[in-house]
């Protein structure tokens, strides 16, 4: 009675070492086709940084591989002390960052709001918003560049046809700044109205339904119900696009050129690196400010995933 009893048992013991068994030689071959894949991926993540980091404390000029002498933190004094060009390119990647990331949260989110429940013609709404998604940011300059022509382009002339006096736009140092906000807020609005109408279509619709029996209002199930429910989702875009938006630096070139324009009207860091490493070929101290820009947006995308999860918990 005993070898019968123990014997299922047993069974079950072989049944869980051969489980454990296939599980341990699953996971060992899950990481034997990762590995070549993360190992490349590292290193085409960790070698620009590291050469980037080396070439910060040297004075390498002309060439990264002519001889060079290690000249420590006398790359990050000079940008730090740098009132003509770094700082005033610090403070256009912040202002160009808050302004365009503010405007394209509201209108994101007033677009989502709108196209939460089906209408007709929803499609094709949908299929025009993701339109400026599907093109380059050179082109986008370039098409813009054409539109704001102060001679030839079709702004001007419809500003001209109400009586309004002709703009130079993009050739006016006071305006280009706000411009090129605008015309970011142009192509990656419609990112964000996705990123929240996503989200949007996940909350449940009970807790806004009682509250409409209650007598809630459109705004107060708005300010109270749904924009609770969608604060981590909104969050969550916030900092994909403040990030995104930092590094910009294609439209911001292919319209005003090396320099940001002739008074460096729309110069932010990337614009500034660049002319560094290719206009004046001082990679030391351009990789010092790259570096500077890195920790930056560390710092940035630390402090807003502190409060991306104190408002998700």
């Amino acid at each position: 009675m005993a070898a019968t009893r123990t014997a299922p048992a047993i069974g079950r013991t072989a049944g869980r070492g051969r489980a454990r068994s296939f599980e341990q030689a699953n996971r060992r071959l899950r990481w034997m086709m990762l590995t070549p894949a993360l190992a490349f991926v590292g290193l085409m993540i960790i070698f620009p940084l590291v050469f980037t980091l080396n070439l910060a404390f040297t004075d390498a000029f002309g060439a990264v591989n002519a001889g060079k002498d290690y000249v420590g933190l006398r790359n990050f004094g000079d940008a730090l002390t740098d009132g003509r060009r770094f700082w005033p390119a610090v403070q256009r990647t912040v202002l160009f960052t808050i302004g365009a990331v503010a405007i394209e949260t509201v209108l994101g989110l007033a677009l989502a709001m709108l196209m939460r429940r089906p209408f007709r013609g929803i499609r094709w709404v949908r299929t025009v918003l993701i339109i400026p998604l599907l093109t380059t940011p050179v082109a986008v300059g370039i098409l813009w560049l054409l539109i704001l022509d102060p001679t030839n382009g079709i702004a001007n002339h419809l500003l001209t046809s109400v009586g309004i006096p002709p703009q130079e736009f993009l050739g006016s140092v006071s305006q280009s700044l706000p411009l090129l906000m605008l015309i970011d807020v142009w192509q990656w609005t419609p990112m964000m109205t996705l990123l929240l109408l996503a989200g949007l279509s996940t909350l449940p619709e009970e807790p806004e339904e009682a509250a409409h029996v209650d007598g809630a209002g459109v705004w107060q199930r708005f300010r109270y119900v749904i924009l609770p429910m969608l604060l981590p989702t909104l969050l969550t875009a916030l900092v994909l696009r403040a990030i995104d938006a930092l590094k910009t630096f294609d439209i911001l070139y292919a319209t005003k050129g090396p320099g940001g324009g002739s008074s460096f009207e729309v110069e932010t860091l990337n614009v500034y690196a660049y002319g560094l490493t290719f206009d004046y070929q001082e990679y030391g101290l351009a990789s010092a400010v790259l570096v500077l820009f890195t920790l930056a947006i560390v710092g940035v995308v630390a402090v807003l995933r502190r409060r991306t999860g104190r408002k998700s918990a």
